[in-house]
């Protein structure tokens, strides 16, 4: 079966009651048929499930559907994204070992890597996401035991080429670590370029309405297993009810992002065109700087756009104010277009020097463009950016 056909049909066991759509085990923990069972749970002679912190049928369902999406053996699901992102580090990292990133990062990812594991003894390096081979491998050092990145970037869309990241990874036997959360597994699995853990926000595209938090860390048996203890032991586990809500979502991702690209880059194409606003950047248009390396590893765009409102904040502000379809959110993956200043919100947090890295300006806005009609969204955009700029 294709896909898509999979992520509508694989459900949890039916039960007794015959029932259609998919059960929600809302319970805190199972019995045991008697002692010797849960003696045999509990020194793993017997896979089943104990406590939901552990296990949750709701929660594993969600957790095959997404391994299948990304060609994956084994996954862990979490309360929230970035509680997935820090339990890839901390499962498999320790005091003295080294991180090769890319610099474009999530503001979030960024401050686990130099504030929190920092303070364990773990270091990195960064590297800018179009950096060439030579200067990823030479970033390698004896102790380096992970690359991590993500593709598209946060907020900039900046892309690596994650077939040269895979060759370095098998070459000096790295964990290869990716964020795929803008791209979602309908855009590119990962694991076709060589990646061994996949990490995603289910938070945003995999809900796509705004309604749950969730994460999930996918891989391969080996490198999920130390990730599963980590998380067993110290209790990020995902609400049974959002898993439920989310193991829904999915039978419905490929087409809305099918919708979501689709708006994404009439959108793009006609902010090109309004005055006042420069620097438009969207995967798929032939002006992006990555333009062919988008191309050859996305099957689209994705529903990301970014530009930059001359004027800087005090454009930003007016914008803001004139918008009426657009949310104003930091949130993303909806399916409802959403609008955000990064510098002052995702990414407020990073220096001037680090902003200016990742071209994140005082009037840069970073879009997450919904399912709405696109042809609301271009009047909506056009009247928002030609009235802020009047006096």
């Amino acid at each position: 079966m294709e896909k898509q056909t999979k992520a509508i049909r694989i459900q949890t066991k039916r039960s007794q009651y015959r029932e259609h759509s998919t059960p929600l085990f809302l319970t805190s923990s199972f019995c045991f048929e008697d002692a010797e069972q849960g003696k045999a749970l509990f020194d793993e002679t017997l896979e089943g499930n104990i406590y939901t912190r552990f296990s949750n049928p709701s929660v594993q369902e969600f957790v095959d559907k997404v391994c299948m999406l990304e060609n994956c053996e084994e996954g862990i699901a979490t309360a929230t994204g970035m509680a997935a992102v820090f339990a890839g580090f901390a499962a498999h990292l320790k005091s003295g070992d080294h991180v090769v990133a890319s610099r474009a990062l999530f503001g979030s990812a960024h401050q686990i890597l130099t504030q929190i594991l920092s303070k364990w003894g773990i270091t990195h390096t960064y590297l800018d996401a179009t950096a060439p081979e030579s200067d990823w491998e030479a970033a390698i050092q004896p102790n380096t035991k992970m690359v991590y990145l993500e593709t598209p970037s946060n907020p900039g869309l900046e892309l690596v080429d994650m077939a040269m990241i895979g060759r370095l990874a098998k070459k000096h036997n790295l964990i290869y670590y990716v964020d795929n959360c803008f791209a979602t597994p309908i855009i590119h699995t990962p694991t076709d370029f060589g990646a061994n853990l996949i990490v995603h926000s289910a938070t945003k595209f995999m809900d796509g309405q705004g309604r749950v938090l969730g994460g999930i860390i996918t891989g391969t048996k080996e490198l999920i297993a130390p990730i599963r203890f980590f998380c067993r032991h110290t209790g990020p586990s995902m609400s049974p009810f959002n898993a439920w809500v989310l193991s829904k979502s999915l039978e419905t991702l490929e087409i809305r992002m099918a919708r979501h690209c689709e708006n994404a880059i009439k959108l793009a194409k006609a902010l090109e065109k309004m005055e006042g606003i420069k620097n438009v950047k969207y995967p798929h248009l032939t002006t992006h700087p990555q333009y062919d390396l988008a191309k050859k590893q996305m099957k689209a765009g994705g529903a990301m756009v970014t530009f930059e409102l001359e004027g800087g904040f005090e454009r930003v502000k007016k914008f803001t104010q004139l918008i009426k379809i657009a949310s104003n959110s930091s949130n993303l993956g909806d399916s409802r277009t959403i609008i955000t200043n990064p510098n002052t919100t995702t990414h407020s947090k990073l220096s001037k020097e680090d902003k200016a890295k990742l071209g994140i300006t005082e009037g840069l806005i970073r879009c997450s463009v919904g399912l709405e009609d696109i042809r609301d969204l271009i009047a909506d955009f056009k009247q928002a950016a030609k009235k802020s700029q009047s006096k």
